[in-house]
């Protein structure tokens, strides 16, 4: 198996130093703090308790990325920290994202997007460099951006594109789509339904999911009637982002069909199956670390602070003004585990990047997939492109 660009690179710099250190001798002494901004939020209620939410998804993952950091800094003098900081449900999110911004410049923001754009707007963090690793809100990545937010999590519409792209590529033309209730539900849903349109693809039939009844005992009889509804179609697309009632769907279904989307084959920034591009050594790492699998957000925390690390190596310096400017260049690349190069866009701040379309077991394909092309970038199939986006600030 081949290494990823940026394995081999990290390897011939600490090859270099070894054999050359007075070459790198002017950028010893580089001090980069960086701050873990959680906002802790109360899950609603589920159907099931099956796959309670980790406490420190997100977390582990940046002091991943902050170990891969330290591997290089200490060959070149940079000192790398990582602080956490958990805002407890209900307080105020902007008031930590101040008193962090009073410590450091670089902040890894988990939480939902309102607390993002608080932040985001705040006087002190206007010259700073915050990335979002939990939000897939589509319009952060719109209209409703910030020139200083950046973001390693992919947008709902990124994860949607990668299925409409396999349904194409399946001929799986007829769709029909079940939607939960909450704002996650909603909005995944009509990311769906965007993508569906992009791709030259219907979704025929709708329902939405309303049934209070205890599905462990009553999926058999529930679904097959709920479903029935929903006439001929080749895959049934779920929209359930919260993980409450799509796991029962499969298997229970008046018709035969594949599911996809938040359930069946899911796609997600990150899989425990994905193995290939040297992904197995992440896996491996993360899970001596967590004593648990790597997940979507834990890859878009490590991703950050990797993205961190990078620059800082590339450029020498720890301004976030530099390292905004390098990060969003043509010159950065980070080595994801994903089989080629990973980039920030531009003209909105997102991490390009693969989507893999995974099932439980194993990874199905990843998108972009062969055949849908750009004249750019592959990547850049996967969400909004530069004229479908109406991110004005980073101009």
């Amino acid at each position: 198996m081949q290494p990823e660009p940026g394995a081999t690179m990290r390897f011939l710099i600490t090859l270099l130093m070894a054999l050359c250190p007075a070459a790198f001798a002017t950028a010893a002494g580089i001090e980069v703090p960086v701050i873990y901004l959680k906002q802790q939020e109360q899950q609603p209620p589920t159907l099931s308790n099956l796959d309670p939410q980790p406490a420190d998804l997100g977390e582990t993952g940046a002091r991943l990325g902050l170990a891969d950091n330290r591997t290089t800094g200490s060959f070149l003098g940079h000192s790398y920290s990582l602080e956490t900081v958990a805002v407890p449900p209900g307080g105020d999110f902007a008031a930590a994202a101040r008193a962090a911004l009073a410590r450091s410049a670089l902040l890894i923001l988990d939480a939902p997007k309102p607390a993002l754009l608080a932040a985001a707007a705040l006087p002190e963090a206007q010259e700073a460099l915050l990335f979002n690793t939990a939000s897939p809100d589509t319009g952060l990545r719109s209209g409703d951006c910030r020139r200083n937010l950046l973001h390693t999590l992919p947008s709902d519409l990124m994860r949607s594109d990668a299925l409409m792209q396999f349904a194409l590529s399946k001929r799986w033309t007829g769709l029909a789509l079940i939607t939960g209730k909450n704002p996650q539900d909603q909005a995944f849903a009509g990311a769906l339904r965007q993508s569906a349109a992009k791709f030259g693809l219907e979704i025929a039939a709708e329902r939405t999911w309303d049934y209070g009844a205890d599905m462990r005992r009553n999926a058999a009889q529930e679904v097959p009637l709920m479903s029935q509804g929903l006439g001929r179609h080749d895959l049934l697309l779920v929209a359930d982002e919260l993980q409450d009632f799509a796991r029962y769907l499969p298997y229970n279904t008046w018709l035969p069909r594949p599911v996809a989307g938040s359930e069946g084959l899911v796609p997600a920034a990150w899989a425990p199956v994905v193995e290939q591009w040297g992904a197995a050594q992440l896996q491996s790492r993360f899970q001596e670390l967590a004593g648990r699998k790597m997940l979507a957000r834990d890859y878009a925390a490590w991703a950050a602070v990797r993205s961190i690390g990078e620059a800082v190596t590339r450029t020498g310096s720890a301004d976030a003004g530099v390292l905004r400017r390098y990060l969003l260049s043509d010159a950065f690349e980070l080595a994801g585990f994903k089989g080629r190069p990973l980039s920030y866009r531009s003209w909105n701040g997102q991490l390009r990047q693969p989507i893999p379309l995974a099932t439980p077991r194993a990874l199905a394909a990843q998108a972009p997939l062969p055949g849908f092309l750009h004249q750019h970038s592959e990547l850049d199939t996967l969400g909004l492109d530069a004229p479908e986006s109406r991110c004005g600030a980073f101009q």
